[in-house]
This record gives structure tokens, sequence and C-alpha cells, in this order.
């Protein structure tokens, strides 16, 4: 078992306008990979580490297993943690970094080193147990700091940006194998990051945080289909979703939806003129920025057109561009909230 249950979590730092955490209610179920998923000081990092044990919260209560654990040490709530540096011990050899939790407890030196072999053979670095920290690779380090924390069986792992610090070829295997490890092994897992590919990419659900709130949860295509409001709307996809006001409303819909009017046969669309100002050519896409007019206020908005849509289409010129009316998602222009269907010109 390894569910935990934040209630009504607030935290405030001494000096601080704001709270850093204002009021989440959150719970990550026994085996699932949760994301929390935010700008820089939306307060993810603070949530990880408040149920970590690293920070007290002001009020509100954390539970692992149904216990409350606030006022509990990290080491007494079953958890491990990975940081976004690693946190290797430089003058330790790759099999010392791993044994060291295991040494608080009254495990024979054999059986910690035997514990420690199988979970280096987990994560496949059985080869770099004698080298030192300065000698592995970004993508090694990451391996190594998993299998110090796997080595103690914890309930529930806590990741804050394990795979900042690689680059982006190393990023995307490293991505895989943590997937991979998390759903042969089962644990419970947290994952902190900024980066909306790898929340898609990992998450069983992600939590959508800013300003201290949970502002969506829900399964990738949840959060990607169905925003909650305009923040996540926007946070999420790349390039983000179109807003275009409409009578108190904003009308969106992703860039992928948005495609030349002779593409969209349904006669159930939404129409509209787009004054083409410049064509980007990407990974095999054309994303065609213009703007929009006669469907509200004139409105910047990005169409992405497959390799397969080959319309021809030129900076300068108007082109007619459409989308499925079951495409369109609706927003109040004050609160930024999700609303219901409004109607629209074909």
């Amino acid at each position: 078992m390894g569910a935990v249950e934040v209630r009504n979590l607030v935290k405030k730092f001494d000096g601080s306008d704001g709270n850093a955490i204002d009021g989440i209610d959150l719970t990550a179920k026994d085996g699932e990979y949760l994301v929390l998923l935010g700008p820089s000081g939306c307060g993810k990092t603070t949530l990880l580490r408040s149920i970590a044990g690293l920070e007290e919260p002001t009020s509100g209560e954390i539970l692992i297993d149904g216990e409350v654990v606030n006022g509990l040490p990290p080491r007494a709530r079953q958890i491990a943690m990975v940081f976004q540096s690693y946190a290797l011990y430089p003058h330790k050899s790759v099999l010392g970094n791993i044994v060291f939790p295991l040494k608080a407890g009254r495990m024979s030196k054999a059986e910690r080193e035997t514990k420690a072999r199988e979970a280096a053979a987990m994560f496949e670095i059985e080869h770099l147990l004698d080298r030192k920290p300065r000698q592995l690779s970004g993508g090694e380090r990451q391996r190594v700091a998993l299998a110090r924390a796997l080595v103690r069986e914890p309930h529930v792992f806590l990741l804050d940006e394990p795979l900042s610090n690689l680059d982006a070829k190393l990023r995307t295997s490293a991505r895989d194998e943590l997937k991979h490890f998390q759903q042969r092994i089962g644990t419970t897992t947290i994952y902190v990051t900024h980066d909306q590919v790898e929340a898609m990419g990992l998450g069983d659900r992600i939590a959508v945080l800013a300003a201290g709130k949970v502002r969506q949860i829900g399964t990738p295509a949840e959060i990607y289909d169905h925003p909650t409001d305009t923040f996540v709307a926007t946070f999420i996809g790349s390039p983000p979703m179109n807003l275009v006001p409409r009578d108190g409303h904003l009308v969106g819909f992703r860039p992928e939806h948005l495609l030349p009017v002779e593409v969209v046969t349904s006669e159930d669309r939404a129409r509209m003129a787009l004054a083409v100002d410049r064509i980007e050519y990407l990974s095999g896409d054309r994303h065609i920025h213009g703007t929009v007019a006669g469907v509200g206020e004139p409105t910047k908005v990005i169409a992405r057109l497959p390799s397969t849509v080959e319309t021809p289409i030129a900076a300068g010129e108007t082109h007619d561009f459409a989308v499925h009316r079951r495409q369109l998602r609706f927003f109040d222009a004050e609160s930024g909230n999700k609303t219901e269907p409004i109607a629209l010109g074909a």
C-alpha cells in the first residue's frame, strides 16, 4: 500500500505575501504515477517536500497509507525522494551510494550488499559499482540515485525534476526507463516537473498547479482535450490552445483542429477567415500564424497542419479555415472557467 492523500494543505513562508500552497486537496492512489505540473513558483516542489517531511505545512493533513504523517521525519514516512541534483556522495563508490540508506538499520553487511546489487541490476548499472559519481554520465547518475531510492523498498517515490540536468536525447530515453520501471515495481510515484512533454508521457494522471492551487487533475487526455480553465488550456499544448473572444466568452480550439475549410468537409463546423502573417515548417508540420476576424475581435491564432494537408497557403493572403464544432471549447471571458457551448455561425 502507498496511497498519499493531502487534505486542505496550506504552506506560508515567513515574510511572504501569499501562500506557497493554498488549500490543496489531492490524492495519489496506490500504485499510481501522479505528475505535479506547473510553472516555476507554482508550489509543486513545496508540495512534494511537504509530503516528504522536508517542509512542515502551516495547516492541513498529509496521509500515507491512511495514516496522518504530519510531524513525522522523512525516514518514518516510508518514502524515498530523488532530487534534481541526484545528491550522490562524491567520495563514495556507486555501491557505497546505493548501500548507504541501509546502514541505519540492523541489516548485515552481506545482506546490504546483496540488496544493493539487486537494485543495481534492475537499472543495469552492475558494471559501474566500483566507480565514483564523477566518472558517470548524467543518465548513469540518475540510475544510481533511483537504485539508492529503490533499495529502501519505500511505499512512495517522490521525484523532483530528476531529468532536468540531462540533454534532450538522454531525457527521452530516461523518461521511457522511468515509466517502465514504475510499471514494473508498482510503487506509488509522485513526480514534479515544469515540462508538459514529461508530464503527458509519464503520468497516469496530471495535477496542474498555479499560484499554490490545483487548477485541474485528470488523465493526460482529459487535461488536453477538456481543460477546466484558460490557464490549463494555454499551459498544456505546444502550440497552446487558441482562444478567440466572442460575446463575453472565449472560444478555444487546438492548433491541429484549425484546418483549411476545404479539408473540413462536415457541415457541423465553425468557419473563419485567417489573414496569414507567416508560416513555419517544424518537424514536417506547417505552423500557420495569422489573425482571425469575423468570429469576434481580431485575434492572433496558430494552425498546425500535418504534412498530409497539402493545401497551398502563402503569407500575406487570407484563407478560409474551419474547426469541427465538437472540437470547440468555451470559457467565460472574465473568470476563465469552462462554460457550456454558445451559438456560433457556420
